[in-house]
């Protein structure tokens, strides 16, 4: 079917509302519009679905949606653990509540119990959730830290974290066989909760999730004695990290905690904002104004799913405070876990630390310093949380800490999902201890890079929209793998890494190894002196990233070496 007929098929068959069709009434003489609606299925990727509102088959909306679920549906049928249930929980999105109820009464509808937050979660509570409640599956809606026009489904297995393969595969292609709408089963919710098959929870998750976050605190001592002189700045950015964010900072003692007004209550449209998103320095614009009103230590962001944590420090000899990437954060946490659990006697044995291929390479020294093993594994936090399913069932390693560049990290395994809610709890802890100490955030940063050298990461993004920008990405990614650079300016490439065809080929020799890792649309290039360079298409969004790192003697050399990187990089492509 084409994409014409695909609209006149919404417009026209009873299966859809009104509502809906009158939003396609609007664009009916707008053929470019309609075919960007219309010209593909909204891709069940990995993860699941991410898109923008909208009518129309290449959108999120409430028949995307309960598609997506009837195929999870047919899925969990097929394996029999359909009286296991699905936990659900949604963000502070457009659509969210509404979203999580469609694909809550899809699943009743096919005699699976949801179990669904009475309103909205982080999304690493809605991990721990289904693993407490013994769940077959997860749902979380969410855009994550996308712009406020999007919104996203995301799938979660029995062990709490996002479905990897194979099993994510075989999810997709049951989605992809469902090619009739009326085939989608739903129900009214009444008959749902009336059948015991749509069950609200709330209070008890969170009280248990609490509970387990603060099993993660190291000295307590510590957070009591400094807990009146600490000053700490948070945003929740108009998202779900308000409520669980205080509590446990109040619980565990801080009394200074102070959040941004403009940006505590939910707020769909991100009004005070131009992008959502931790990684952005315009979105503590807010939070930095009001950490220089009460003269803070620490300045505390976490996305709309409190998945990822952005970090502001001061720097004393300035008065100024300096932005963390994901990078500097997650290794400050490492290295005090790492340390403090070395000191104190509760480092548990065959210790791990997980980690990307594109997060720092700071954490080789790191590692190596406590003795801890390094895995490394594919962009995205479930191969980290694959990795601590694994560590349970063979008993090979204890996992630590697994972090991402992308300002996600876990302490603990109560979530099998980057967590920002205890990643704020241990940041602050961190900051406790170095107030104690005589020093700021930024002054144990310094150290850490004089301890391990003067790691340095950037990103370059290149977004390209619509139809034409998914076959230019795809150009790029083609012409990189067939014609691998030998050189970024003057760095040679070592060794070229190309994971969808699981070969590492020596530059110099020719030699080829495997990588050892799943198949993935990613290629890398491992550069002279700890420098290197990777290139993958966002799972999630119209863009092609390249991430790049170096190692400097100082702050300014580092500095100088990621920008002659990425120049390069910009000449070659």
């Amino acid at each position: 079917m084409g994409f014409m007929e695909e609209f006149n098929f919404w417009l026209n068959d009873d299966y859809f509302d009104q509502d809906t069709k009158n939003e396609l009434l609007a664009i009916r003489n707008d053929e470019k519009e309609i075919e960007e609606r219309f010209y593909k299925e909204l891709e069940f990727g990995t993860g699941g679905l991410r898109g923008i509102i909208g009518a129309g088959t290449n959108r999120m909306n409430i028949y995307t949606v309960r598609k997506a679920t009837q195929g999870l549906a047919n899925y969990i049928l097929k394996q029999g653990t359909q009286a296991k249930g699905v936990a659900i929980a949604y963000d502070s999105r457009n659509m969210s509540p509404e979203f999580s109820d469609e694909a809550a009464l899809c699943l009743a509808a096919n005699g699976i119990k949801a179990y669904v937050f009475d309103s909205l979660r982080p999304t690493p509570e809605l991990s721990f959730a289904l693993r407490t409640l013994g769940c077959t599956a997860g749902i979380v809606v969410t855009a994550s830290h996308n712009p406020p026009e999007y919104n996203g489904y995301k799938v979660y297995w029995e062990d709490g974290a996002q479905v990897t393969a194979p099993r994510d595969k075989e999810i997709i292609d049951e989605v992809q066989s469902i090619k009739d709408y009326h085939t989608v089963k739903t129900m009214e919710k009444d008959a749902a909760v009336a059948a015991g098959l749509y069950q609200v929870i709330g209070k008890e998750i969170d009280d248990a999730y609490m509970a387990e976050l603060k099993k993660q605190i190291i000295h307590p001592e510590v957070i009591k004695e400094m807990a009146e002189d600490i000053k700490i700045v948070y945003t929740p950015l108009c998202g779900t990290g308000n409520v669980p964010v205080r509590r446990v900072l109040s619980e565990l003692g801080f009394k200074n905690v102070y959040v941004v007004p403009e940006q505590e209550n939910p707020d769909p449209k991100f009004t005070t904002l131009d992008y959502p998103n931790p990684e952005d320095p315009k979105a503590f614009t807010y939070a930095l104004r009001l950490a220089k009103e009460k003269d803070a230590d620490i300045v505390l962001a976490t996305d709309p799913d409190a998945d990822r944590l952005g970090v502001y420090a001061k720097d004393t000899r300035t008065g100024e405070y300096v932005s963390f990437t994901g990078n500097m954060s997650g290794m400050l946490i490492a290295e005090y876990i790492l340390r403090e659990r070395t000191a104190t006697g509760t480092m548990p044995e065959n210790p791990a630390l997980v980690t990307t291929i594109v997060t720092t390479n700071m954490t080789v020294p790191i590692t190596q310093a406590y003795g801890v093993k390094l895995i490394e594994v594919l962009t995205g936090f479930k191969f980290i949380g694959e990795q601590i399913k694994l560590f349970e069932q063979t008993g090979s390693n204890n996992y630590v800490f697994g972090l991402e560049e992308s300002y996600g990290c876990l302490a603990g395994t109560h979530a099998r999902d980057k967590d920002a809610v205890v990643a704020v709890m241990c940041l602050c802890e961190v900051a406790a201890y170095c107030k104690k100490h005589g020093k700021t955030l930024w002054d144990m940063m310094l150290e850490t890079y004089e301890k391990y050298g003067y790691f340095k990461e950037t990103q370059y993004t290149i977004t390209l929209k619509g139809i034409d920008g998914s076959r230019q990405i795809a150009e790029i990614m083609d012409k990189l793998r067939q014609n691998p650079p030998a050189a970024f300016g003057d760095l040679k490439v070592l060794k070229f890494r190309d994971y969808q065809n699981d070969v590492i080929v020596d530059m110099e020799t020719g030699d080829k190894t495997t990588t050892g890792l799943p198949k993935s649309n990613v290629l890398y290039f491992e550069l002279p002196d700890n420098a290197w360079c990777c290139a993958r298409p966002s799972g999630t969004e119209p863009k092609i990233k390249f991430y790049m790192g170096v190692k400097g003697d100082s702050l300014a050399d580092a500095d100088a070496k990621v920008k002659k990187l990425t120049e390069d990089l910009k000449a070659l492509i």
